[in-house]
């Protein structure tokens, strides 16, 4: 490239490659310039109004969002945490001064966050970081809870804080007290299915009970309910309990059957359900969260500006149970129609399968009416020699009866429309009932009655017997008989 000859342009040339320079050289000795930290963000809570000396200072207890999430400080005094402060998984949650926490209040600690780590009400929301606090940031050394202690070393002030809460969080804290004590870790989930036997078709009542360390039934768990081989509704039970509540309970009870739903516990600890089956072996999960026995804490990535350790929802841990049942298998009817004097089978009869009342019809394994097109209890026709028929896939157990429609030929003289031959039993799961309705045959005249007269079916022996009288009367006859013929022969002749 040759030199630029017009002055203007050789100082334009020239000016440029001087800011070329200098911005060249500003890009690589200017260091990065980090963005500013996210101010915190305060969530659900109460300021803390105190005077030291004189002056007023403001504290604040109650949940930060941090990420999104409610989270709550547990190292008192140090930096409460930015809006976008990075934070990774802790082990156990330790006291301000690293020792480990008693079991039973780590259990408190676990319940309450629980059940209250989202609280949006301030007064809860104040009382849960108090008892955080006071649990976790006692007093350690004299004089650790004075104003002035360094951050790292001071101790939460338990009952100036307390005194300076309103009076519905000082109602709070001892409400959650109690409710801790009461139902705190670990807990446990049975399912209990019904007893008896199941059937396609037709729901039964199933319970799943949530308990305490104390074997006390814990009200107001939400617990998620999943079925397989059936579907879930609401139970009588629970749905007289739905309408008794306040809708801002948060129940979420079913309308209709479906493969799942979320319910609550009610006051005595216990869901109760109803579960129809559709396949051969319903069951019924139950999951729900249960305080942890050890709570877990989430410890700042940043450990040089003393900024607090925080907890949210990580006291808590999955429980599940379920309750497992088989449906009864199917039973069937085997029908024989025989002859009432050989015993041999007849076919072509008629008959109808009902209950045990002889009119409605029997239930098939899906829970339904064994009905036929004209809604009436199903007919069958017994065929072949045997003079047989079967009906399958009937619910079991349940009585069984066939009662026959019209007699078959031939077999109509006994037949009575008004009390027809039937035969009944009863069906058991899995097996097969036989019943045998036998017909008397009619019975053919020896003799053919005149006009009116009823029909006679008298049998006996015709005997001959005659008489000498009657012998010589008709020779009598006889002889004149031939006289009168020869005399009429020889009148004929003369002419």
């Amino acid at each position: 490239m040759g030199w630029i000859s017009r002055p203007r342009a050789r100082w334009r040339a020239a000016t440029g490659l001087v800011a070329t320079a200098l911005l060249g050289a500003l890009s690589v000795t200017t260091p990065g310039i980090a963005s500013a930290a996210a101010d915190p963000v305060k969530g659900a809570g109460l300021p803390i109004v105190h005077n030291e000396g004189g002056t007023n200072y403001e504290d604040w207890l109650g949940s930060y969002k941090v990420g999104g999430k409610d989270v709550f400080c547990v190292r008192f005094h140090l930096k409460a945490p930015g809006s976008d402060e990075a934070y990774q998984p802790g082990d156990e949650l330790l006291t301000k001064w690293g020792e480990p926490l008693e079991p039973d209040i780590a259990g408190n600690i676990s319940y309450l966050l629980l059940r209250y780590g989202n609280t949006s009400n301030n007064d809860e929301a104040a009382a849960l970081a108090h008892l955080l606090h006071s649990w976790t940031a006692k007093t350690h050394t004299p004089g650790d809870t004075n104003f002035g202690t360094p951050p790292e070393k001071a101790a939460y002030p338990e009952q100036k804080y307390f005194d300076a809460l309103s009076a519905a969080a000082k109602n709070d804290v001892a409400k959650m007290k109690a409710e801790a004590e009461a139902n705190r870790g670990p807990w446990t989930a049975s399912v209990t299915a019904p007893k008896g036997d199941q059937h396609l078709g037709q729901p039964a009542t199933w319970t799943v009970t949530v308990k305490n360390s104390q074997g006390k039934g814990i009200p107001d768990v939400p617990v998620k309910l999943t079925a397989t081989d059936g579907t879930v509704g609401q139970a009588d039970k629970q749905a007289d309990a739905e309408k008794a509540s306040d809708s801002s309970s948060g129940n979420s009870a079913p309308q209709a059957a479906a493969k799942d739903a979320t319910l609550k516990t009610d006051a005595s600890g216990t869901v109760t359900v109803k579960v129809t089956p559709t396949g051969d072996q319903p069951k019924l999960v139950a999951s729900l969260s249960a305080p942890a026995d050890k709570p877990k804490v989430q410890n700042p990535v940043n450990t040089k500006d003393g900024i607090q350790s925080v907890v949210g929802t990580g006291g808590e841990q999955q429980l599940t149970a379920q309750g497992v049942v088989a449906v009864a298998k199917p039973g069937k009817v085997q029908v024989t129609k025989t002859d009432a004097k050989t015993g041999k089978g007849i076919g072509g009869a008629t008959l109808r399968v009902t209950g045990k009342d002889r009119k409605t019809a029997a239930t098939g394994q899906d829970g339904k009416p064994l009905t036929g097109p004209d809604g009436q209890p199903a007919v069958v026709t017994t065929s072949g020699d045997n003079g047989t028929a079967t009906v399958e896939n009937l619910l079991a157990p349940q009585e069984v009866c066939v009662v026959e429609v019209n007699a078959p030929p031939g077999y109509t003289n006994a037949f009575d429309p008004n009390n027809p031959p039937a035969a009944c039993g009863s069906l058991t799961p899995g097996g097969t009932l036989a019943l045998t309705v036998a017909n008397t045959p009619n019975e053919v005249p020896h003799a053919i009655p005149a006009g009116d007269l009823p029909v006679t079916m008298a049998k006996g022996t015709v005997e001959t017997s005659f008489s000498t009288g009657g012998i010589a009367g008709l020779a009598a006859l006889a002889l004149v008989g031939s006289a009168l013929v020869g005399f009429a022969a020889r009148r004929s002749a003369r002419r």
